[in-house]
Protein backbone atom coordinates (compact mmCIF):
# COMPACT_ATOMS: atom_id res chain seq x y z
CA UNK A 1 0.00 0.00 0.00
CA UNK A 2 1.38 3.45 -0.90
CA UNK A 3 2.92 5.34 2.00
CA UNK A 4 0.84 8.46 1.30
CA UNK A 5 -2.38 6.45 1.61
CA UNK A 6 -1.23 4.83 4.85
CA UNK A 7 -0.21 8.24 6.13
CA UNK A 8 -3.58 9.76 5.30
CA UNK A 9 -5.35 6.86 7.01
CA UNK A 10 -3.23 7.30 10.13
CA UNK A 11 -3.73 11.07 10.16
CA UNK A 12 -7.52 10.88 9.94
CA UNK A 13 -7.58 8.13 12.56
CA UNK A 14 -5.67 10.43 14.94
CA UNK A 15 -8.13 13.24 14.12
CA UNK A 16 -11.01 10.92 14.98
CA UNK A 17 -9.32 10.06 18.27
CA UNK A 18 -8.91 13.78 19.03
CA UNK A 19 -12.59 14.39 18.23
CA UNK A 20 -13.67 11.61 20.58
CA UNK A 21 -11.49 12.92 23.40
CA UNK A 22 -12.78 16.47 22.95
CA UNK A 23 -16.39 15.29 23.04
CA UNK A 24 -15.88 13.13 26.13
CA UNK A 25 -13.79 15.65 28.08
CA UNK A 26 -16.15 18.59 27.54
CA UNK A 27 -19.15 16.40 28.39
CA UNK A 28 -17.63 16.05 31.86
CA UNK A 29 -16.08 19.52 32.24
CA UNK A 30 -19.34 21.33 31.43
CA UNK A 31 -21.16 19.54 34.24
CA UNK A 32 -19.60 21.98 36.70
CA UNK A 33 -21.78 24.41 38.66
CA UNK A 34 -22.10 27.42 36.37
CA UNK A 35 -25.39 29.30 36.01
CA UNK A 36 -25.12 30.19 32.33
CA UNK A 37 -23.41 26.98 31.27
CA UNK A 38 -26.05 24.92 33.08
CA UNK A 39 -28.76 26.89 31.27
CA UNK A 40 -27.13 26.28 27.90
CA UNK A 41 -26.39 22.56 28.28
CA UNK A 42 -28.73 20.21 30.13
CA UNK A 43 -27.64 16.81 31.44
CA UNK A 44 -29.38 15.25 28.42
CA UNK A 45 -27.28 17.40 26.07
CA UNK A 46 -24.07 16.46 27.87
CA UNK A 47 -25.01 12.78 27.85
CA UNK A 48 -25.57 13.00 24.10
CA UNK A 49 -22.10 14.51 23.70
CA UNK A 50 -20.64 11.76 25.88
CA UNK A 51 -22.37 9.06 23.83
CA UNK A 52 -21.08 10.61 20.61
CA UNK A 53 -17.55 10.73 21.99
CA UNK A 54 -17.69 7.07 23.04
CA UNK A 55 -18.95 6.06 19.58
CA UNK A 56 -16.08 7.94 17.93
CA UNK A 57 -13.59 6.35 20.33
CA UNK A 58 -14.87 2.83 19.54
CA UNK A 59 -14.62 3.64 15.83
CA UNK A 60 -11.01 4.74 16.36
CA UNK A 61 -10.17 1.33 17.81
CA UNK A 62 -11.94 -0.31 14.85
CA UNK A 63 -9.82 1.79 12.48
CA UNK A 64 -6.60 0.64 14.13
CA UNK A 65 -7.69 -2.99 14.16
CA UNK A 66 -8.78 -2.87 10.52
CA UNK A 67 -5.53 -1.46 9.14
CA UNK A 68 -3.24 -3.95 10.93
CA UNK A 69 -5.01 -6.98 9.43
CA UNK A 70 -3.36 -8.91 6.64
CA UNK A 71 -3.59 -7.41 3.18
CA UNK A 72 -6.20 -9.85 1.87
CA UNK A 73 -8.51 -9.34 4.87
CA UNK A 74 -10.82 -6.37 4.28
CA UNK A 75 -13.75 -7.32 6.52
CA UNK A 76 -12.39 -5.07 9.27
CA UNK A 77 -12.41 -2.09 6.91
CA UNK A 78 -15.96 -2.92 5.82
CA UNK A 79 -17.09 -2.99 9.47
CA UNK A 80 -15.24 0.28 10.01
CA UNK A 81 -17.10 1.91 7.13
CA UNK A 82 -20.47 0.88 8.54
CA UNK A 83 -19.41 2.27 11.92
CA UNK A 84 -18.39 5.53 10.24
CA UNK A 85 -21.79 5.78 8.56
CA UNK A 86 -23.40 5.41 12.00
CA UNK A 87 -21.05 8.05 13.41
CA UNK A 88 -21.93 10.41 10.56
CA UNK A 89 -25.65 10.05 11.26
CA UNK A 90 -25.16 10.58 15.01
CA UNK A 91 -22.93 13.60 14.40
CA UNK A 92 -25.44 15.09 11.98
CA UNK A 93 -28.29 14.66 14.46
CA UNK A 94 -26.38 16.21 17.39
CA UNK A 95 -24.95 19.09 15.35
CA UNK A 96 -28.28 19.90 13.69
CA UNK A 97 -30.11 19.80 17.04
CA UNK A 98 -27.72 22.38 18.49
CA UNK A 99 -27.87 24.49 15.33
CA UNK A 100 -31.68 24.46 15.33
CA UNK A 101 -31.66 25.52 18.99
CA UNK A 102 -29.63 28.61 18.07
CA UNK A 103 -32.44 29.73 15.74
CA UNK A 104 -34.85 30.08 18.67
CA UNK A 105 -32.52 31.10 21.50
CA UNK A 106 -34.54 33.98 22.91
CA UNK A 107 -37.72 31.92 23.26
CA UNK A 108 -35.95 28.70 24.33
CA UNK A 109 -33.97 30.42 27.07
CA UNK A 110 -37.11 32.15 28.32
CA UNK A 111 -38.42 28.70 29.26
CA UNK A 112 -35.12 27.75 30.88
CA UNK A 113 -34.90 31.09 32.68
CA UNK A 114 -38.41 30.58 34.07
CA UNK A 115 -37.38 27.23 35.54
CA UNK A 116 -34.55 28.78 37.58
CA UNK A 117 -34.91 29.34 41.29
CA UNK A 118 -35.46 33.01 42.30
CA UNK A 119 -31.92 33.07 43.71
CA UNK A 120 -30.60 31.99 40.32
CA UNK A 121 -32.46 34.77 38.52
CA UNK A 122 -31.19 37.31 41.05
CA UNK A 123 -27.63 36.08 40.47
CA UNK A 124 -28.03 36.53 36.71
CA UNK A 125 -29.52 40.01 37.16
CA UNK A 126 -26.56 41.00 39.31
CA UNK A 127 -24.10 39.40 36.88
CA UNK A 128 -25.42 41.27 33.82
CA UNK A 129 -26.91 44.34 35.56
CA UNK A 130 -30.37 43.64 34.14
CA UNK A 131 -33.95 43.43 35.40
CA UNK A 132 -36.38 40.81 34.11
CA UNK A 133 -36.06 38.72 30.97
CA UNK A 134 -37.88 40.43 28.08
CA UNK A 135 -38.83 43.50 30.13
CA UNK A 136 -38.90 44.82 33.69
CA UNK A 137 -42.04 42.82 34.54
CA UNK A 138 -41.10 39.50 32.90
CA UNK A 139 -39.71 37.00 35.45
CA UNK A 140 -38.15 39.84 37.41
CA UNK A 141 -36.77 39.22 40.91
CA UNK A 142 -36.14 41.99 43.44
CA UNK A 143 -33.64 42.05 46.26
CA UNK A 144 -30.33 41.72 44.48
CA UNK A 145 -27.51 44.24 44.18
CA UNK A 146 -28.75 45.66 40.86
CA UNK A 147 -32.49 45.13 40.57
CA UNK A 148 -33.43 46.31 44.04
CA UNK A 149 -37.12 47.14 43.65
CA UNK A 150 -39.97 47.72 41.19
CA UNK A 151 -39.38 51.47 41.10
CA UNK A 152 -35.81 50.98 39.88
CA UNK A 153 -36.89 48.36 37.34
CA UNK A 154 -39.55 50.64 35.90
CA UNK A 155 -37.04 53.47 35.60
CA UNK A 156 -34.84 51.53 33.18
CA UNK A 157 -34.70 52.69 29.57
CA UNK A 158 -36.78 50.21 27.57
CA UNK A 159 -34.85 51.00 24.37
CA UNK A 160 -31.56 49.71 25.82
CA UNK A 161 -31.56 45.96 25.25
CA UNK A 162 -28.90 45.28 27.90
CA UNK A 163 -31.22 46.59 30.60
CA UNK A 164 -33.10 43.28 30.35
CA UNK A 165 -31.52 39.85 30.70
CA UNK A 166 -32.55 38.33 27.35
CA UNK A 167 -29.78 40.06 25.39
CA UNK A 168 -26.72 39.37 27.60
CA UNK A 169 -27.87 35.82 28.42
CA UNK A 170 -28.44 34.80 24.79
CA UNK A 171 -25.27 36.62 23.70
CA UNK A 172 -23.08 34.47 25.96
CA UNK A 173 -25.10 31.34 25.23
CA UNK A 174 -24.82 31.93 21.48
CA UNK A 175 -21.02 31.84 21.66
CA UNK A 176 -21.05 28.44 23.40
CA UNK A 177 -23.71 26.97 21.11
CA UNK A 178 -21.97 28.16 17.95
CA UNK A 179 -18.66 26.71 19.14
CA UNK A 180 -20.37 23.38 19.82
CA UNK A 181 -22.23 22.87 16.56
CA UNK A 182 -19.24 24.15 14.55
CA UNK A 183 -17.00 21.61 16.30
CA UNK A 184 -19.51 18.80 15.84
CA UNK A 185 -19.81 19.54 12.12
CA UNK A 186 -16.00 19.52 12.08
CA UNK A 187 -16.18 15.98 13.45
CA UNK A 188 -18.33 15.15 10.42
CA UNK A 189 -15.51 16.24 8.10
CA UNK A 190 -13.12 13.87 9.89
CA UNK A 191 -15.59 10.98 9.69
CA UNK A 192 -16.16 11.51 5.95
CA UNK A 193 -12.43 11.84 5.25
CA UNK A 194 -11.64 8.59 7.08
CA UNK A 195 -14.53 6.85 5.30
CA UNK A 196 -13.20 7.87 1.87
CA UNK A 197 -9.64 6.93 2.83
CA UNK A 198 -10.85 3.53 4.02
CA UNK A 199 -12.54 2.94 0.67
CA UNK A 200 -9.26 3.75 -1.06
CA UNK A 201 -7.42 1.29 1.19
CA UNK A 202 -9.94 -1.46 0.38
CA UNK A 203 -9.61 -0.79 -3.36
CA UNK A 204 -5.80 -0.77 -3.18
CA UNK A 205 -5.67 -4.03 -1.22
CA UNK A 206 -8.06 -5.71 -3.63
CA UNK A 207 -5.88 -4.66 -6.57
CA UNK A 208 -2.74 -5.95 -4.84
CA UNK A 209 -4.38 -9.31 -4.19
CA UNK A 210 -5.63 -9.51 -7.77
CA UNK A 211 -2.13 -8.94 -9.16
CA UNK A 212 -0.75 -11.52 -6.72
CA UNK A 213 -3.19 -14.12 -8.06
CA UNK A 214 -2.31 -13.24 -11.65
CA UNK A 215 1.37 -13.50 -10.79
CA UNK A 216 0.80 -16.89 -9.15
CA UNK A 217 -0.93 -18.19 -12.28
CA UNK A 218 2.13 -17.12 -14.32
CA UNK A 219 4.33 -19.22 -12.11
CA UNK A 220 5.51 -16.35 -9.96
CA UNK A 221 7.52 -14.85 -12.81
CA UNK A 222 5.83 -11.45 -12.54
CA UNK A 223 5.03 -9.12 -15.43
CA UNK A 224 7.38 -8.31 -18.27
Amino acid sequence: MPNYLLGAYGFFTLCLLAASIISIVFSFVWRKQDLILNMVFSHADLNAGLALGICLLITTFLAVGAIVQRNHVTIGLVVLNWALIGDALATLVVGSFVWFYTLRERAEFHTTYAELQPSGRIAIQDMYSCCGYFNATDLVEFGGKFCTDAAFANSLNTTVSDNFCVTPVTKDADVSLNDVFTSVYGFMAVVIALFLTSLCVIKTRQEVERFKKIDAKRGGRGFV
